[in-house]
């Protein structure tokens, strides 16, 4: 076998994985992603025909023009600001293993929604000869409805060949010193060494019945007290809001923040049934009522800004926050391609490959 067939054969195929965005910023393909997105019985955990109709003839009809104008409000001419920095990312780490792994490594973006698919990244993956498969969840912190749901359609599409590839599924990073630590730079740049009156961490919410589901033990004490989501044990290790409050805590500490200057919330939340709190919204208006002047919002379950950073916390935090009295909004871009970042990637996904 000559050497160039040979070296073909030994590469690895790297799978950076998202969630995923509609192709256009117009009711009808954001209709599409959110009938696909929302269909997902992981995301939304109801017997099949509730969410069914829940989906077709309630969410979706009514979302989808709402979705689609909020947008239309971070759209670039390049496209989707998710796309366009998962695509980024995607190639910046390439450079990054290239230079330390002699091109054994060949990175390609794919999403768990829309596209690329997840699917089609594997049928390029088999097209090119790869059989060996690292894939990296771009999820910070474990739940069913990202991660979960990601790595099953991995496991699902790469069950359709007659050749299966070896897939490693690589963990989440919630506490990776490398992703805080690439936190930390995002956030001391932004900062520029000016103190705020208080640091607010915003985490995408979850449904509380999905939290419970996810506990490692019928002992944990999951939502049933304050102090159930303060360190990670045994019995929460799997806990997205533990693992939260863990990434939380870790940038807190490196930035050195006093222990009664940051707080944390989630976000997102949809629907009736009771989601984890607090509620990001409701503690901008609280924050800014009580006195807080300046605040500095952090966004740590996102790597890539998105619909959820730019418009929800950009747009209408910024303008619930000031509405009701706040002085200085400052946002905390995410991740993104930070030098940094695109180095922890490389190591998380190659780390004989000593990228950094």
């Amino acid at each position: 076998m000559d050497s160039n067939r040979q070296a073909k054969i030994s590469r690895t195929g790297v799978l950076l994985l998202n969630l995923g965005t509609p192709e256009g910023p117009h009711t009808g393909p954001v209709r599409r992603y959110l009938r696909q997105f929302l269909s997902d019985p992981r995301v939304i955990d109801i017997n099949p025909v509730g969410r069914y109709f829940l989906v077709n003839l309630i969410i979706v009809p009514f979302r989808a023009p709402k979705s689609a104008e909020s947008y239309r409000k971070i759209w670039t001419e390049a496209g989707s600001p998710l796309l366009v920095h998962g695509r980024r990312l995607a190639e910046l780490v390439q450079a990054e293993l290239d230079t330390h792994s002699a091109g054994n490594y060949v990175v390609k973006l794919g999403m768990r929604y829309g596209k690329p698919s997840t699917e089609s990244v594997l049928r390029e993956f088999a097209a090119e000869g790869i059989g060996r498969i690292r894939a990296l969840p771009l999820y910070p912190q474990y739940a069913s409805a990202s991660v979960g749901s990601s790595i099953e359609e991995v496991y699902r599409c790469a069950s359709r060949v007659w050749n299966v590839p070896a897939i490693d599924m690589l963990p989440v990073f919630y506490d990776n010193p490398c992703f805080i630590n690439s936190t930390v730079s995002v956030a001391q740049e932004a900062l520029c060494e000016k103190k705020y009156d208080h640091y607010l961490f915003s985490f995408h919410g979850l449904p509380e019945r999905q939290i419970i589901k996810s506990k490692d033990s019928p002992d944990s004490p999951c939502l049933k007290n304050e102090d159930c989501c303060q360190s990670i044990s045994a019995v929460n290790r799997s806990c997205y809001r533990a693992q939260c409050f863990a990434t939380a805590r870790s940038i807190a500490d490196k930035l050195e923040l006093e222990k009664d200057k940051w707080s944390v919330s989630f976000q997102s939340r949809l629907g009736r049934d009771p989601w984890i709190q607090p509620f990001t919204d409701v503690v901008l208006t609280d924050l800014a009522q009580s006195g807080v002047k300046s605040l500095a919002i952090f966004s740590p379950a996102f790597v890539a800004d998105c619909l959820e950073t730019l418009e929800e916390l950009n747009i209408r935090g910024r303008a619930d926050y000031l509405g009701a009295g706040g002085e200085e909004y400052l946002f905390v871009p995410s991740l993104n391609t930070h030098p940094e970042w695109v180095k922890c990637v490389a190591r998380m996904v190659a780390p004989e490959a000593r990228a950094c």
